[in-house]
């Protein structure tokens, strides 16, 4: 080996043992750190339970804080090792992800399409909301007559929950213009392609929803159900005056959970030829060689889904602080 390639060779393996040598030390110390704030928080809850003195309190207090600091600093640490031993492949990520011409000019063509799949998913909401709630609404309905609505709800439920969003959305979208069932096209819409994409997305999670409202109206005790008949009100009267305010209001979480869902999946609909979003982002990104599309696309997605997370758990606290007030 000549010198010159053993310079070289040192100098490719000094960054990377460099990086391990400093990684060796912050792990452990991230590690010790969260072990200080597990402590610390048992230290406080036992205080609390044995309403020790404030001063125990304080000095756990103090530890979660410095185990806190620790925690802070060992992950800076990390994160500055990785960048300072990983530059290379860091500038190709950049390169590939973040390249400023590319964001600037794919963002109105992106932005466009990402308004078609607003527009998708606000439609297919709606009527997933009001579709979900009728076969839920079927799958618990009492007597016999009702049994065929029953096995119906039950069905469509085990099927559309049972094959992948994308196979649904390709059945609609081709078979059924293939098989001749031409629908109509919706308001404020030019295209009746636009519908069916609607319709494979309400198909799907109408079953998931359809499940989610059951389990809430289920959560509901019987004795809330047997207080509404006994004042007269019919089954169906019940329903839509006790026993589903409640259950709406227990199971928002996870219907926010499928509407994040069903916005993502707005996506799967490039595949019968709606130049949404991600189909606008992909031919951009085939024309000019970047995936910096992808990523304004993904901004555009998390503009949408964290603000409905942060609305969400305000109404989830409102509503339990409310119940609390009035018990």
């Amino acid at each position: 080996m000549t010198r010159s390639e053993g310079t070289a060779r040192k100098d490719s393996l000094a960054g990377p043992a460099f990086g391990f040598a400093i990684a060796g030390f912050v792990i452990p110390l991230a590690l010790l750190s969260g072990v200080a704030i597990f402590l610390g928080r048992r230290a406080e809850r036992r205080i609390i339970e044995s309403r020790g003195e404030r001063g125990g309190l304080a000095q756990s207090r103090r530890a979660q804080r410095l185990g806190q600091i620790g925690v802070a600093i060992g992950i800076v640490v990390l994160a500055l090792v990785f960048v300072a031993t990983r530059w290379d492949s860091l500038k190709t990520l950049r390169t590939v992800f973040f390249q400023g011409p590319d964001i600037t000019g794919s963002f109105s063509t992106v932005f466009a399409g990402f308004l078609i799949d607003v527009r998708l998913f606000v439609y297919a909401e709606v009527v997933v909301l009001v579709w979900g709630l009728i076969v839920a609404l079927f799958r618990i309905m009492p007597g016999t007559a009702s049994t065929p609505l029953r096995w119906f709800a039950a069905v469509y439920t085990d099927v559309f929950r049972g094959i992948p969003a994308i196979v649904t959305i390709a059945i609609v979208g081709f078979g059924l213009p293939i098989a001749g069932v031409d629908l109509p096209t919706l308001p404020f819409e030019s295209d009746n392609l636009f519908t069916y994409g609607v319709l494979a997305l309400s198909l799907v999670y109408g079953a998931y929803v359809a499940e989610v409202y059951r389990a809430g109206i289920e959560s509901v005790h019987p004795s809330q159900t047997a207080a509404g008949r006994s004042l007269g009100l019919s089954w169906g009267q019940t329903m839509g005056h006790v026993i589903v305010p409640q259950a709406v209001r227990r199971v928002i979480p996870p219907l926010l959970n499928d509407f994040i869902g069903l916005q993502k999946d707005a996506a799967l609909i490039t595949t019968i030829g709606i130049l949404e979003g991600y189909g606008r982002a992909r031919i951009y990104a085939n024309a000019h060689f970047s995936y910096a599309p992808f990523i304004v696309l993904a901004c555009l997605y998390l503009v949408i889904t964290i603000p409905m997370t942060r609305l969400t758990e305000w109404l989830v606290r409102r509503d339990r602080e409310r119940m609390q007030a009035g018990a």
